[in-house]
């Protein structure tokens, strides 16, 4: 069990913890330990379950971060050494909301995708969605391996209110995405802001993990500096 600030890393629908790797190069190359948590997408409570056997393998203070639908998961877990949240382009309900409904709570970017579950269902992005809104600024090996790796969501994970979210009880930080095409920025803005959130705004798009991997590697290289500070 690592006594340093360990920074653990929540993936989005559509993704799986691959997409945090050019981050996790990033912080290696800071000499900060992060740990991708693969979440299963099913269920909300499942993935807080599993986030939180992530949680419990890592031990010592955390730096938890989450990207997308990931924030509705990282605002639900109870991990006692969560220190500071980071939400990347993520969506943060409130107390006795859904992820989907903060989702849908502003318009979507016109070339955002018609998102429709199968018969099981499960929501699958569709391919035409990566170039257009999911990750238009990446190359197209980049778009291509996103879509190859895609893992669907169910409509469970996104319909289930969440109870008292964490943001609430520690240190908080937001980096919105002004290029995004999955959640508009206006909605951000309103999520972090609402957070009482320490924002940061760049010209990115929906993936800045994988198309900005500095940025996001810099706010959360800051935030694990801060969270040394009040070990």
């Amino acid at each position: 069990m690592s006594k340093d600030v360990t920074v653990v890393l929540a993936h989005g629908a559509w993704a799986d913890g691959s997409s945090w790797s050019k981050v996790i190069e990033r912080l290696r190359a800071k000499g900060i330990r992060a740990v991708a948590a693969p979440l299963p997408l099913t269920s909300l409570p499942d993935d807080v379950a599993a986030l939180e056997r992530t949680l419990d393998h890592v031990g010592g203070p955390v730096v938890l971060a989450g990207h997308a639908y990931a924030g509705g998961v990282i605002g639900s877990v109870t991990a006692g050494h969560v220190r500071a949240l980071v939400y990347v382009a993520a969506l943060a309900p409130d107390e006795g909301e859904s992820v989907g409904e903060v989702f849908g709570r502003t318009a979507p970017h016109p070339d955002a995708p018609a998102l429709t579950p199968d018969e099981q269902g499960f929501v699958w992005l569709p391919d035409e969605a990566f170039p257009k809104a999911f990750a238009q600024l990446a190359t197209p090996q980049e778009q291509a391996v996103l879509r190859a790796v895609q893992r669907p969501i169910a409509l469970a994970a996104i319909t289930t209110p969440v109870g008292r979210p964490l943001w609430k009880d520690v240190p908080t930080w937001y980096l919105v995405a002004e290029q995004d095409r999955m959640i508009p920025a206006e909605n951000q803005h309103f999520m972090a802001d609402r957070m009482g959130a320490t924002v940061r705004v760049h010209d990115v798009d929906h993936t800045p993990l994988v198309t900005a991997p500095d940025v996001v590697a810099d706010l959360l290289t800051e935030v694990v500096e801060q969270t040394r500070k009040g070990l």
